[in-house]
């Protein structure tokens, strides 16, 4: 057997490369299957702050609409709850998004050849990867995501706090001392419902229009990117 030296002091050791077509495919699968592992524990996350966010809107509706002298500012509070839970998923999607494309790569490129063979497939995918691996970089823009995540849950969630809002603000039964109407009178007893303690109800609902409009133009942001995409409607 062929003796190889120890390596010199501070250079460092080498690691055996695969060299057989066996040996190349068990480092794919085995790279495969962690990737997966990555981008399931990236997903877990994602979908915790999902269910915080439902969480939180159960938990403002059922105290704000229980009793008239729960104040409107409740709901108005637990879109801004949403609104931060919705940025902190959107910083986790551009992680999860990275090891995804990477996933999304070796099925392309691999298994997908593996299965069902193509003339002048692309080569180039294994260069890029590497390069993926060695320099890892986002793959979308914060906004991007964020308009992601509006589309697939958190516009609902928006939605429901609007119709609850409005709701409150309209209902004389959900105010204090309403007796026994039903709906309020007219515009100025809805901007006095409206009111938020020395803010005028004017002022508020100009500030709610002016976010939910913003909510619009962020959740139609990235739509025909994302449609045109590689993957098509076929992504989280």
């Amino acid at each position: 057997m062929e003796h190889v030296p120890p390596p010199e002091a501070g250079e460092p050791a080498s690691v055996p490369l695969p060299r057989s077509p066996g040996e190349i495919i068990t480092v794919l699968a085995h790279y495969h299957r962690a990737e997966i592992s990555r981008m399931a524990g990236w997903r877990d996350r994602i979908d915790r702050t999902t269910n915080w966010a439902i969480t939180v809107i159960a938990a403002m509706l059922s105290v704000s609409l229980s009793t008239p002298s729960a104040h409107h500012g409740v709901l108005l509070f637990a879109m801004l709850l949403v609104m931060l839970l919705l940025a902190i998923e959107a910083r986790r999607y551009r992680f999860f998004d990275v090891y995804r494309a990477r996933v999304r790569r070796l099925e392309r490129h691999y298994y997908a050849e593996v299965f069902a063979p193509r003339p002048g497939a692309p080569a180039a995918w294994t260069g890029e990867l590497g390069q993926d691996l060695r320099q890892p970089v986002f793959r979308i823009a914060l906004g991007d995501a964020v308009s992601r995540r509006l589309r697939r849950n958190y516009c609902w969630m928006f939605m429901i706090l609007l119709l609850a809002w409005v709701l409150k603000i309209t209902s004389a039964k959900l105010q204090p001392g309403s007796g026994g109407a039903e709906f309020v009178h007219g515009p100025a007893d809805i901007l006095s419902n409206a009111a938020l303690g020395p803010l005028p109800g004017a002022l508020v609902l100009g500030c709610v229009a002016a976010f939910y409009l913003w909510i619009l133009a962020a959740t139609l942001r990235s739509y025909r990117r994302d449609r045109a995409g590689e993957d098509g409607p076929v992504h989280v």
